[in-house]
C-alpha cells in the first residue's frame, strides 16, 4: 500500500503504517525530520520547490527528479507500505504516489486518479511532476488527462494521510 501524509501528519503515520521506505519531498531550506533520520526505514529525501514552471532562485521538478522517485519505487518490495510526505501532503506527495501506482499499473491512469479523488479530496497533484512522469513512461498524455479530469482537489491548508493501493484492478 502507498501511504501520502503532510509533515504535519508524519510521526502518527509513520507510527500507524510502520512503512519500510520513506520518500520524503521537501522544499530546499527544510530540514529532514527527525523521525525520518531516526527511523529504520529505507529513505529518500528529495529537495525541490513545489512549482509548475522555472522560477528564480527556486528549483523545479525535473525528468531527473522523476526517474530517483522511480528508481526507488522500483526498489520497494511492497511488503510493508511506502509512505510519501510533502509539506502539506496536498501536491507533491500526491503526484509521487499517482506516479508510482500508475508505473506499476499501466494502463489504469483513470482509475487510479478517480481513486485518488475519492480517497484524497483535497489532492491537486503537482501538475509539473504528473507531465514529466507522464513523458518519462510513454503515456502518451493519459496521466496528464486523468489528472485533469479529476480537477484541482477542495481548499485547504493541510491534507489528511490517505492511502493508495498498489495494484489495480483492486
Amino acid at each position: 500500500m502507498i501511504c501520502a501524509c503532510s509533515l504535519g501528519h508524519l510521526t502518527p503515520t509513520i507510527a500507524r503504517t510502520k512503512p519500510s521506505h520513506i520518500l520524503s519531498l521537501l522544499s530546499p531550506n527544510q530540514d529532514t525530520p527527525r523521525i525520518i533520520e531516526s527511523g529504520n526505514a529505507q529513505t529518500l529525501r528529495l529537495s525541490f520547490n513545489d512549482i509548475r514552471e522555472a522560477l528564480p532562485n527556486l528549483i523545479v521538478p525535473s525528468t531527473a527528479l522523476i526517474q530517483q522517485i522511480v528508481s526507488f519505487s522500483r526498489s520497494w518490495p511492497a511488503e510493508h507500505p511506502l509512505l510519501i510526505h510533502c509539506w502539506a501532503g496536498i501536491s507533491r506527495s500526491s503526484a509521487a504516489a499517482y506516479i508510482i501506482a500508475c508505473d506499476r499499473n499501466p494502463g489504469y491512469e483513470e482509475t487510479i486518479a478517480a481513486t485518488l479523488r475519492a480517497r484524497a479530496p483535497f489532492a491537486t497533484p503537482n501538475s509539473l511532476m504528473i507531465a514529466l512522469a507522464d513523458a518519462f513512461f510513454e503515456r502518451g498524455g493519459r496521466m496528464v488527462e486523468a489528472i485533469e479530469r479529476i480537477g484541482r482537489g477542495a481548499d485547504a491548508f493541510e491534507g489528511m494521510p490517505y492511502t493508495l493501493p498498489i495494484a489495480w484492478p483492486n
